[in-house]
């Protein structure tokens, strides 16, 4: 189960404090079943002309900290710590998060058994569950957009044992929390911490 991390600043602000805490939380996050958050990462920040730029990597996330210190100072950043669902999707950085399209940028953690919804464009799950979400997001504004996307899921799914989407405009971040078992590992946080809104698989 991967792990993710949103935050908002009020005033642009250099991240590398809150991606090391996010690296070291990463590093010691095990799954039920023992999975680690070793496979990579990705981390996409908002510049102050509005435009996404990211860093990806496939090295485990708390081997790369020293990397944080070249982002610049931002509004909002979303960082994404991978774990491969399948051996054969280990390796391949374009699978790394966060996704973009415009102004939002988009991360997703979560299981889902039985999908009955065919021929989505994307090859793993987070690119469908992505491209599902872009469809949802041309009619409706982010919280509308997640809330049709979680119910087209659930309607769609034999089970659902967890779904998590986090979601930024360049104004704004939002999330999806919802899962059926196992509350402590599954949730979302939503803090507010020395002027910066985050959201994150855990608290740091």
């Amino acid at each position: 189960m991967c792990r993710l991390l949103l935050a908002q600043f009020k005033r642009p602000t250099q991240p590398r404090e809150l991606l090391a805490r996010f690296a070291e939380m990463s590093k010691y996050s095990k799954a039920l079943d023992g999975d680690w958050q070793g496979d990579g990462w990705g981390l996409a920040w908002l510049t102050d002309t509005k435009e996404w730029h990211t860093r990806k990597s496939l090295s485990p996330i708390w081997d790369d900290t020293e990397s944080f210190s070249h982002i610049p100072n931002t509004s909002i950043c979303i960082a994404h710590a991978r774990s491969a669902s399948f051996p054969q999707h280990k390796g391949i950085i374009e699978f790394n998060q966060p996704y973009l399209s415009g102004k939002y940028a988009y991360v997703f953690n979560g299981l889902l058994r039985g999908v009955t919804l065919s021929s989505l464009p994307g090859k793993i799950g987070a690119e469908k569950i992505w491209y599902l979400l872009q469809q949802e997001l041309k009619n409706n504004n982010p919280q509308e957009a997640l809330a049709k996307l979680k119910q087209l899921l659930i309607d769609s799914s034999k089970e659902i044992i967890a779904l998590n989407i986090g979601l930024a405009t360049n104004e704004k971040i939002y999330s999806l929390n919802y899962f059926t078992r196992n509350s402590e590992y599954y949730s979302l946080h939503h803090w507010v911490e020395n002027d910066v809104t985050i959201i994150c698989s855990e608290l740091l």
